[in-house]
């Protein structure tokens, strides 16, 4: 005969870890974006509807906007960036100082 009482501590272990092992499933789904599934595979979260639709089509569209104006902004900086480190600039300088200065008697 099978005895019960060695049974019991044994699948309440299975048990409690199955449990705690779809816990952290869940968990890591929820925390890096992955939608959640029902019991017969629809998807619970995040539930799409035409407004969560939109509002994605926009926030892609601002994006690639934003990332327009970065590549402009970065030739800008790289052009101001040759003009400040080049050397007749420093020497235009220089002079535009000597020019400033009041004359010798």
């Amino acid at each position: 005969m099978f005895p019960f009482e060695s049974f019991v501590p044994v699948a309440l272990i299975v048990g409690l870890a199955g449990m705690a092992g779809w816990v952290i499933t869940t968990w890591l789904r929820i925390k890096h974006g992955y939608p959640l599934d029902g019991a017969w595979g629809q998807a619970i979260y995040p539930k799409k509807n035409d407004e969560l639709v939109e509002r994605i089509k926009l926030l892609s569209q601002e994006n690639a906007q934003l990332h327009a104006q970065i590549g402009s902004i970065k030739d800008r900086l790289a052009n101001v960036e040759r003009i400040v480190t080049d050397g007749s600039h420093l020497l235009s300088h220089e002079i535009e100082q000597l020019r400033d200065l009041p004359p010798a008697n």
